[in-house]
């Protein structure tokens, strides 16, 4: 499936709440849901009640767009999840979590998910060591994710770097500011998630 890459300000609007796809923009007054929440589309405002599929329907495209996965590797995590014991709905939340670009976001080594993606493309960060530039790769407790050293230096990064300066992370990662790395601590509680979705209703989506 290809990569979307229209609007990411429609996609907040098409699922009614604010993904927080653009970063530190969305907590300003330019965030285009703020001033639009209604759906996109000549109809938009218009829209019918969600009969129960939409609302898992929706639940997924939610979590999806949320993370930026596609729809085959999502399915893929819902059968691990699945597999696991244990919740389901949770599995799930707590396999997206452990994405290396998720945590690359939520170290403040990125502004948004998507800036994240596109850095560990590009190959600026190390898992244990080892170049790592597959924003899929799953991480697990122990690991320790950090800014290559020649990355460290370049404008690019340093710009980025300030201007997440000082950013809270979760209680499941542990960050050595000076270093630049992020150490996973331990799989996320629930209540650490912060993922704007009912889980359930994703579980019943794929469970049909």
């Amino acid at each position: 499936m290809a990569r979307y890459t229209g609007p990411a300000c429609k996609l907040c609007r098409r699922e009614g709440k604010k993904l927080f796809l653009k970063g530190d923009r969305c907590y300003t007054s330019k965030c285009a849901f703020d001033r639009r929440s209604y759906a996109p589309g000549q109809h938009g405002q218009n829209r019918k009640k969600t009969s129960e599929y939409g609302l898992q329907l929706r639940a997924k495209q939610s979590a999806r767009r949320y993370y930026g996965i596609a729809e085959g590797q999502f399915h893929k995590y819902f059968l691990m999840a699945a597999r696991k014991a244990g919740v389901t709905g949770t599995n799930l939340l707590q396999i997206c979590e452990s994405r290396l670009d998720n945590v690359v976001y939520e170290a403040g080594f990125a502004s948004s998910r998507a800036q994240a993606r596109q850095l560990v493309n590009h190959a600026h960060f190390t898992v244990n060591g080892s170049k790592v530039d597959i924003p899929s790769y799953l991480l697990s407790a122990g690991d320790v994710v950090a800014v290559r050293e020649k990355s460290k230096s370049t404008d690019e990064y340093k710009a980025i770097a300030e201007a997440n300066a000082g950013r809270t992370v979760p209680m499941w990662m542990e960050k050595n500011e000076g270093a630049m790395e992020v150490k996973i601590l331990r799989t996320p509680e629930r209540e650490e998630i912060e993922t704007p979705v009912e889980e359930h209703l994703i579980v019943e989506f794929y469970s049909k």
